[in-house]
């Protein structure tokens, strides 16, 4: 019988001799016949160094499978090169573009990224500003959900760039959207199609980005002369369940809206399942415009008109100014980005009521 693969932990060897388990730099030095420091500067190009040398210890670190040890080199820089990412929720799309956007600049200068969920909730956000802490970040980007971790790391002096909403306004920087204006315009399309019962349906409106939308929305009421009554907005929370039950309550009364503003992309997919398991037709029945332009958007049909939030462009714009204030402090400053209008089919006049006359 062949007796099974035994694993050894003798050191490998290279044609030059014995490779260490894991490999230090002065292994390196060792095997490139250099000192220690000259070692270094050849390979971090902080300091001088011959280029034959240079070449001699980069084969010696390639033979040896040197990788250098970042949390030693943290602690004499007393940084890191990492940057905590925290997002809300990952299986949001939204939260993965604009992860996928930080990431990208970030790799492209050298930074590792640590990316944390904290599922919404200001206790796992904290926990994960402490752990960036801990691990001597350059930086923190998040998505915040409560002013305290934000305070928390600037109070270590760690620089901090809030994304998408902003509870730390003229103490750290933030890159947001134009919620107001983009809901502004939603809203006025509506109108100007003859809408007048139209209810924006949204989770909450304590945060600055919802915040927003709901202003948008009510400006272009009032502009319009229109009321906005109690019934205007329905805050239907974060449970999902309590989003589909409210959302089916609204859509099946018998002064249901006319339009349904959705605030987010989450809440528009709940309208859009309830219309179609009350059989109502979009836009025959009921005209629907969303925040957010996820893919779903644009693949049923009749496609939603929506405001699109460049959320990759989010990640990407907070962290290229991150860079910028770890490379040198400064004054905070507040971006908005704008939100495109994308017009689908979702949208039409209101469907008129026929009377019902009475026989003479």
């Amino acid at each position: 019988m062949a007796q099974a693969d035994q694993v050894s932990d003798a050191p490998q060897q290279s044609e030059r001799g014995p490779v260490p388990a894991r490999a230090t730099l002065f292994d390196v030095a060792l095997r490139a016949g250099v000192s220690r420091s000259t070692a270094s500067r050849a390979l971090t190009g902080r300091g001088y160094a011959a280029p034959e040398v240079k070449e001699r210890v980069r084969k010696a670190a390639e033979e040896l499978g040197y990788v250098p040890d970042a949390n030693a080199r943290g602690l004499k820089a007393r940084r890191t090169a990492t940057v905590g990412l925290l997002v809300s929720d990952l299986r949001n799309p939204f939260y993965a573009e604009v992860a996928a956007g930080a990431g990208g600049v970030l790799r492209q200068e050298g930074y590792t990224i640590v990316l944390v969920d904290d599922a919404g909730s200001d206790v796992e956000e904290m926990a994960a500003a402490r752990t960036f802490l801990a691990m001597r970040v350059a930086g923190v980007l998040l998505t915040p959900v409560s002013k305290a971790a934000s305070q928390f790391v600037l109070r270590h002096g760690v620089p901090v760039v809030e994304i998408d909403r902003q509870f730390c306004r003229g103490e750290c920087d933030a890159v947001l959207v134009d919620n107001v204006t983009a809901a502004r315009e939603l809203t006025r399309h509506l109108l100007e199609l003859g809408h007048r019962r139209i209810t924006m349906v949204v989770d909450e409106i304590d945060w600055t980005s919802s915040a927003g939308r709901a202003k948008g929305y009510r400006q272009a009421l009032v502009q319009a002369g229109r009321p906005v009554g109690d019934e205007a907005i329905l805050c239907c929370g974060f449970d999902q369940a309590r989003i589909e039950k409210e959302v089916a309550a609204l859509l099946s009364s018998r002064r249901r809206p006319t339009a349904v503003f959705a605030a987010n992309n989450l809440v528009a997919a709940a309208v859009w399942r309830q219309a179609k398991a009350l059989g109502l037709r979009i836009p025959e029945d009921l005209s629907f415009v969303a925040f957010d332009d996820s893919p779903w958007m644009s693949m049923v049909e009749p496609g939603i008109t929506t405001a699109g939030q460049p959320a990759a462009e989010l990640g990407a714009r907070a962290a290229t100014v991150l860079l910028s204030r770890i490379a040198k402090p400064g004054r905070p400053r507040t971006t908005r980005l704008d939100c495109p209008l994308i017009m689908r089919g979702s949208t039409a006049r209101p469907a008129r009521r026929t009377r019902q006359t009475r026989p003479t």
